[in-house]
């Protein structure tokens, strides 16, 4: 949570964390009885974050101790992206789109 920059928002619902980062906000379920992400490997849970200045944002959590899995990198399909990874597992792709003059 403090790696990315969020803060916990303060709602009382059991087995769901809610938290922010400026105008940004997510919900985030437990699923006690099911396999952890850190166990479906290629298939583990998967989210991907459209952000404004995407170099910024992956030098801040880098610098943070993020587990950053691939570095921002232009992609054939017009978007610039970073993955990283949470410490269970789940897999999150950050990108904004290439602006091109």
């Amino acid at each position: 949570m403090d790696v990315l920059g969020f803060s916990k928002d303060p709602i009382d619902a059991e087995g769901w964390s809610f938290l922010s980062r400026d105008r940004f906000r997510v919900m985030l379920g437990e699923c006690r009885d099911e396999k952890p992400a850190s166990e479906l490997g290629n298939h583990s849970y998967f989210a991907y974050w459209n952000v404004d200045g995407v170099d910024g944002f992956y030098q801040e959590i880098v610098a943070k101790g993020a587990l950053v899995t691939a570095a921002p990198s232009n992609k054939p399909w017009g978007l610039r992206e970073f993955s990283l990874r949470t410490p269970d597992g789940h897999r999150i792709t950050c990108g904004e789109p290439i602006h091109r003059s």
